[in-house]
């Protein structure tokens, strides 16, 4: 974790003067302000960018790849220095890299991959991410049937988790010890669409799952509803990005884990990129830039920051480093250490 803070505050240092910054204005566009890390996100990329002296300029597409690229289209006519793009269907988002392309605006695809060797992959490693969900689940559950719910069909992280959650559990699955008995995408991430999921699979299942690896907070929070109103809550439940709510279920024990992705050390990252691509910084100079193969055999430079699980067992890491209160980390928790 100190290594990924260290590179997102390090990364880009004296790349861009603050002469060239200031006249600088990095357009952000979101897909959505649904999910709470969002916000979090934002407020890094802006501290970033007033740290340089550049404006920040941004667009909320509402979940609606259409709106995203009108979006685009419109900030660049608002003379962008560069763009930082949070793809609401990466696969859909080719004419606003065609148009940043003719403007000579540079991209950089964040959190999401866009898979297109004109946009700067920022992400965390999500394989990773997928890997740590299913090896805490599988601590806690060696054996039994298991469901997997994942992300957005549009979205490439989906898979990227799938596969990363699958590496793990692929052994237990040949030697029969587990056994995956549901399985659905999540269209949007939205909570309430994982719960009818869950609701759905425990009803063909008759109730007879002993462990979900969900992948993000608000899926599991979806997951975690359906379980509950069965009498179910405490089985294995897995997530990621640190969300407030999830970090309490942790310490509550109705989520077994949330794979945090410090999301200040991505925005801070992606404010300092977007800064030295729009000063001149070709993308294989960024520091710490490597090649990130794309399922589709692109080669994407990128930079993969280092995720950290967080279980009952660690709670410690989040309220250190000040991601959580206390009070948000323990309402309602009794018998955990880090809540007494």
């Amino acid at each position: 974790m100190k290594m990924s803070l260290l590179l997102a505050t390090t990364m880009l240092a004296g790349t861009v003067s603050m002469a060239v910054a200031q006249d600088l204005k990095v357009c952000v566009s979101w897909s959505n302000f649904r999910e709470e890390r969002w916000k979090t996100d934002e407020a890094a990329i802006k501290g970033a960018l007033d740290a340089a002296g550049a404006a920040y300029i941004s667009a909320d597409a509402q979940t609606s790849a259409s709106k995203q690229l009108a979006d685009i289209e419109g900030m660049i006519t608002q003379g962008c220095s560069a763009l930082i793009v949070l793809a609401q269907d990466s696969a859909s988002i080719g004419p606003a890299l065609d148009a940043a392309a003719d403007a000579g605006i540079p991209v950089v695809g964040y959190d999401r991959m866009i898979d297109d060797p004109r946009a700067f992959y920022l992400t965390f490693d999500n394989v990773e991410v997928g890997r740590m969900q299913a090896a805490e689940v599988f601590k806690v559950a060696p054996k039994g049937r298991y469901v997997m719910i994942k992300g957005s069909p549009v979205d490439p992280n989906a898979d990227f988790l799938r596969g990363g959650q699958q590496e793990v559990l692929q052994a237990a699955i040949d030697a029969g010890d587990v056994t995956i008995v549901g399985e659905a995408y999540t269209d949007d991430w939205q909570p309430a669409n994982a719960q009818k999921n869950m609701e759905q699979i425990l009803t063909e299942t008759n109730n007879g799952v002993d462990a979900v690896v969900a992948s993000n907070d608000g899926t599991a929070g979806g997951v975690v509803a359906a379980l509950t109103a069965q009498g179910m809550a405490g089985i294995p439940v897995s997530g990621q990005d640190g969300d407030m709510a999830a970090l309490n279920r942790v310490a509550l024990g109705t989520q077994t884990v949330s794979v945090w992705k410090d999301s200040r050390a991505l925005g801070k990252a992606a404010g300092e990129i977007a800064v030295a691509l729009a000063g001149g910084t070709a993308m294989d100079a960024v520091e710490g830039s490597a090649v990130f193969k794309s399922p589709g055999g692109k080669d994407l430079n990128s930079v993969l920051l280092k995720p950290v699980p967080v279980t009952k067992d660690n709670l410690n890491v989040v309220l250190d480093a000040g991601w959580i209160t206390k009070e948000a980390l323990c309402a309602g928790v009794t018998g955990v250490a880090v809540c007494e």
